[in-house]
């Protein structure tokens, strides 16, 4: 693939662009929302189950990686207009899931502001890094990713909605949360779109790598990690089957990419399976 800076002579970039204002421009009319004025907070139950309470926290704390999303992809995307608005839109957005999850947190009497305060302290000693070293990589890791963090949020609302008491408050936030990382999932799948129409074989080349490499960010990075992956798979919000059938097919179906195409390889390489979680 071509340095960023040279793909201008296919029409990539101005095509991103303009995929970018389209996302922009339905962000401003259909999905922005407000922490303080679209969530319920007087109907947050204080009951819930605590183990929903942890794994909101774990996603709250993957979250806190977001300046070293944000710093370290920069590099990739300078020399880009739509690249560069369009992550930090993606920024912005981010940081709102984060503080409405914390926000939730503490107002739920789960977590106090000071226990919060003290996991801040702890990811800040670390660094998260790119899973990709170019502009096609990220973007197709951006994709799957994207998706798989959607059906993260998505199983997560449905395990506050299965409560015998459940949690209007919490089922909103997860509700506005898994919109937009829906919204951000199908920007991506765009972008990947035009990676295919000029370069195809590349293109799933580099597909190829992400998904035999995938994880999801930084959870690997986190104390007990282990302990909070399993936590996910025990509330069946993700696990190995989930990415393959509810992750990678829908990903080929939407590409147009067949399976026997996708798995074509030399000889000597290993074949591609769903990856085990971090």
């Amino acid at each position: 693939m071509l340095p960023t800076r040279q793909q201008d002579n296919t029409g990539l970039e101005e095509a991103y662009y303009r995929l970018f204002r389209e996302f922009f421009d339905k962000a401003e009319k259909k999905r922005r929302w407000s922490i303080r004025d679209d969530i319920p907070w007087d109907q947050v139950n204080p009951k819930l189950n605590p183990a929903i309470a942890d794994v909101l926290e774990t996603f709250c704390t993957v979250e806190l990686y977001l300046p070293d999303y944000i710093e370290k992809a920069w590099p990739l995307l300078r020399h880009s207009r739509g690249r560069t608005w369009f992550h930090a839109n993606w920024g912005y957005e981010e940081a709102k899931h984060s503080m409405a999850m914390g926000d939730w947190l503490i107002a739920s009497g789960q977590r106090t502001e000071e226990q919060l305060r003290a996991v801040e302290t702890q990811v800040s000693q670390y660094q998260w890094n790119l899973p990709h070293d170019s502009p096609i990589g990220m973007v197709l890791y951006g994709m799957t990713q994207e998706l798989a963090t959607f059906l993260h949020y998505r199983n997560l609302r449905q395990c506050v909605e299965n409560e015998p008491v459940g949690d209007p408050a919490l089922s909103k936030i997860l509700k506005l949360i898994s919109v937009d990382e829906r919204a951000h999932h199908n920007f991506y799948l765009h972008v990947a779109k035009l990676y295919l129409e000029r370069d195809r074989h590349g293109t799933i080349e580099a597909l190829r790598r992400v998904i035999h490499t995938f994880k999801m960010p930084a959870v690997d990075m986190l104390a007990d990690s282990r302990r909070r992956v399993q936590a996910i798979k025990e509330l069946k919000i993700f696990d190995e089957d989930m990415f393959f059938t509810d992750v990678v097919k829908p990903l080929l179906f939407e590409l147009g990419i067949e399976w026997a195409e996708f798995r074509e390889r030399k000889p000597n390489r290993r074949s591609i399976s769903a990856p085990s979680l971090p």
